[in-house]
């Protein structure tokens, strides 16, 4: 297993789909997941610090885990099968539930839980970007400061 960073949010063109990209930690690699937009939103809302005046889904999770004296220990993105990421969570050390990688993701970022990506899906589809594509990467960085939740459509 590798830790992973996230990069952000940003949706895709033309297609208009969202994807969060992860990067590895203590590596070069980096792991586009596309995601759907509640998802992307609630992703973007976290990292931009949103506060809203109701909770979404991602924070009523976090908010039953306190509650219920639980702790996110880690997620776990464990399996690539036919273009799904498939993810767990790790509550308390032991107890796994499985989970979509995209709320996996928005619920790691809302308790500082670490993200690890498992090497073989890291293998297959972990992306390498040569120098020349650093310069994308700082324009995805740039990208994401200048981006609104709301850019994402529906929200709460």
């Amino acid at each position: 297993m590798r830790m992973m960073t996230v990069v952000g949010v940003r949706v895709e063109l033309p297609s208009n789909q969202p994807v969060v990209l992860l990067k590895e930690a203590d590596g070069n690699r980096y792991l586009p997941i596309w995601i759907g937009t509640v998802e992307a939103a609630a992703i973007a809302y976290q990292q931009q610090d949103v506060q809203l005046s109701r909770p979404l889904t991602h924070d009523l999770m976090r908010d039953l885990l306190e509650a219920l004296d639980a702790t996110l220990s880690s997620v776990e993105i464990t399996e690539l099968r036919e273009t799904v990421y498939f993810a767990e969570l790790v509550l308390n050390d032991d107890l796994r539930v499985s989970s979509r990688s995209s709320d996996a993701i928005a619920l790691a970022l809302r308790t500082d839980s670490p993200i690890w990506c498992a090497d073989e899906v890291l293998d297959e589809a972990g992306v390498v970007l040569p120098d020349t594509q650093e310069d994308e990467v700082e324009k995805f960085r740039e990208f994401l400061e200048e981006i609104s939740p709301e850019d994402f459509g529906e929200h709460h």
